[in-house]
């Protein structure tokens, strides 16, 4: 029996030994396939990224000021030490408290949660990691099958394996949603507090932290007591986790917090003529690709002053009125640097996004006239002293086969008259008189050197502005009276990053081009300062302009235009009809009172400054009415400038000059406009 047993014993151990040997065999293929699973899955990619960022337009300032991407998904990555310590804190707290312990599984974690589900009978707790969490958002849809959660595990581990903590916690707060079509914390805070993710405070973080569990449940813009139930859980658990202390929390809770209205959280209500500006300029100069655009997450900062803009919608809309069919459109440029600082296209965007500022079927009509007036100072040709007859004139041209007979308006003719006085009257005789004099190819060639592209014909009406061009170009080439004489060329894109602030395009250091002498600008600006003075075209609203201005009105049966310019601005005013309607008295008004009030709003926080006097500029006494020095024997006399050496060289009498003309003299830099005009005369004598 002894022997029996013994036998016995035997083939049971023999068993366990083969039972062992056999879990060993299945531990190490387990972990072969294991180190094979994972070799495979660290050499694999990942899928592409279903990335849907919208690109961002900043403003001059640095501020979001419109939305490329035409999805309503508002997105805009940040990296980590752009966005709040609190708010991190507060996330890992609430959300994965091991982040930086587990490997992209809390298996301590999914033990707890499945023993408090038990209890409850009820999914009350989950275990996904902030990994588990990017994985899918990343990935993979919310689907709740098997085959879901299986990518799920293999994705996480992935990203476990590819990318470091810190990497995988920025992608995290770039990528989940916070309600309202905001994806990540930047989008997020902008949303709700109107403020960079950078500035949030701990009352604030711990709001935005709690959302993501249920962000329509959570959203304090639908749930306000939910809001802030969920907030004092995030607070406690920053507690529990030795983030914050129990009296921070505390004094945190009871914060009031400043939200941003609902109606202001999208960022694709400003600037939207300027912003499909810039799209163009990004995509057909620039070689960006539209679905890089729209979809990205770039970047685009630009030199759009929200405080100009918003000061140039307020202008067209109030000068527009109650015409529903007008429309308007304004540009403003810096002629210093060619900054665009604003720009509105129509009068209303969401009815018609034509942008008029661009639109190259418009006659500028007079105000085209300073363009041709600087082709004859800068050619020396004519001075402001020169003199034409205002009077019915038959003009004849092409070798005298065609003629030509252009009329004043209203009929009205003020005789002998000088280039000061036809540019404040906008005197069409002087204008054609002038063309004739220095040839319309030269004042083509002008235009073409200070920024206009439009075809121009080379005929007499040419000086009355009959061939069309864009209130852009305008803007463009009076900047460049304004800049003495330089051009710069304009820009509104200065930097283009990616959505990780990789540099993808920077705008090179504007270059000047000297199109005319200093001297020449400063003495067409000079005349066309007398604009806005009593008998100027433009006098209607020199009550309303508090700084020293020169412009320019153009008015045909269609198209009202004021174009003028400041040491600081250049900027265009056009007023019509799409339907080309005629212009009624009342609207072809309309141009000059929306470019006065834009140009005193925009510039309120600007010292007045006088137009600087370059070298190469003196001042003498003429008489008025034959263009000559004056002399005490002459009658009326007006004290102009001219380039050195072009002033008249006889007195009225016929006599001997009086003492050689003295450099006209640096006036005041800064001047108040109710007695600046005074003040320049006197510096002038």
């Amino acid at each position: 029996m002894q022997r029996r047993s013994g036998n016995a014993r035997k083939p049971k151990r023999g068993r366990l030994r083969t039972l062992f040997r056999l879990t060993l065999a299945v531990a190490a293929l387990g972990a072969a396939a294991l180190g094979i699973l994972l070799v495979y899955l660290y050499q694999s990619p990942l899928p592409p990224i279903d990335s849907d960022q919208n690109s961002i337009m900043f403003d001059a300032s640095g501020e979001p000021a419109a939305v490329f991407s035409p999805a309503e998904k508002n997105q805009a990555n940040v990296k980590l030490d752009q966005i709040a310590p609190s708010l991190i804190q507060a996330t890992l707290a609430v959300e994965d408290r091991h982040f930086y312990e587990h490997i992209g599984f809390d298996f301590k974690g999914m033990a707890r949660a499945v023993l408090v589900n038990l209890e409850h009978l009820d999914k009350v707790q989950g275990a996904s990691t902030l990994t588990q969490q990017l994985a899918r958002n990343l990935y993979l849809t919310h689907e709740r099958t098997w085959t879901r959660k299986a990518k799920e595990a293999l994705y996480t581990a992935q990203l476990e394996m590819k990318y470091s903590k810190p990497d995988i916690l920025q992608m995290y707060l770039n990528q989940i949603y916070y309600g309202h079509g905001a994806y990540g914390i930047e989008a997020a805070a902008r949303t709700y507090f109107g403020k960079p993710a950078k500035d949030l405070t701990l009352a604030e973080s711990a709001m935005l932290a709690g959302i993501p569990k249920g962000p329509t449940y959570y959203s304090p813009f639908n749930h306000m007591k939910n809001a802030k139930d969920r907030q004092k859980t995030v607070l406690g658990t920053m507690v529990d986790n030795g983030y914050i202390t129990r009296e921070q929390a505390d004094q945190a809770y009871t914060q009031l917090l400043n939200f941003q209205s609902p109606s202001l959280r999208t960022t694709d209500d400003k600037a939207p003529y300027f912003r499909d500006y810039v799209r163009s300029v990004l995509i057909d100069d620039l070689g960006i690709s539209e679905d890089l655009l729209d979809h990205g997450g770039l970047k685009v900062y630009t030199t759009l002053d929200t405080e100009a803009q918003a000061a140039a919608e307020a202008a067209v809309q109030s000068g527009v009125g109650n015409d529903g069919e007008l429309e308007a459109a304004l540009v403003s440029i810096d002629p210093r640097n060619g900054y665009v600082k604003a720009l509105v296209g129509g009068t209303n965007y969401i009815k018609s996004q034509y942008n008029h500022v661009f639109a190259t079927t418009r006659q500028p009509g007079s105000s085209f006239k300073p363009i041709m007036y600087l082709t004859a100072l800068a050619s020396k040709k004519m001075t402001v002293a020169s003199q034409f007859n205002s009077e019915p004139t038959l003009f004849h041209y092409d070798d005298n086969r065609k003629t030509y007979s252009p009329k004043n308006f209203g009929e009205k003719y003020l005789g002998e008259i000088n280039m000061k006085r036809a540019i404040a009257a906008s005197d069409n005789i002087y204008a054609v008189n002038t063309l004739m004099t220095v040839g319309a190819d030269n004042v083509i060639d002008m235009a073409r050197r200070m920024g206009i592209t439009s075809k121009l014909q080379a005929v007499p009406s040419l000086a009355l502005g009959t061939s069309p061009v864009s209130p852009f170009e305008m803007a463009s080439a009076f900047a460049v009276i304004s800049n003495q004489g330089r051009s710069v060329k304009p820009v509104a894109v200065l930097k283009v990053t990616d959505a990780f602030d990789s540099v993808l395009y920077e705008a090179p250091k504007a270059q000047s081009v000297q199109v005319v002498e200093p001297a020449a600008a400063y003495v067409l600006t000079h005349m066309m300062e007398g604009v806005f003075d009593t008998g100027g075209t433009g006098s209607r609203v020199s009550a309303l302009m508090k700084r020293p201005v020169a412009g320019k009105t153009g008015t045909t049966s269609t198209d009202a235009w004021l174009v003028g310019f400041t040491p600081e601005l250049s900027t265009a005013v056009w007023v019509g009809y799409d339907k080309g309607k005629t212009l009624g008295t009342a609207a072809s008004r309309k141009a000059a009172p929306i470019f006065a009030t834009y140009t005193e709003k925009a510039l309120a926080k600007v010292p007045p400054k006088m137009f600087p006097v370059p070298e190469g500029v003196v001042s003498a006494y003429i008489d008025t009415a034959t263009g000559k020095l004056a002399d005490a024997s002459c009658g009326d006399k007006e004290l102009e400038v001219f380039i050195a050496g072009t002033e008249p060289k006889e007195t009225c009498t016929g006599s001997a000059p009086p003492a050689k003309s003295e450099p006209a003299p640096e006036p005041a830099k800064e001047q108040s406009h109710s007695w600046w005009q005074d003040l320049k005369r006197w510096w002038m004598e």
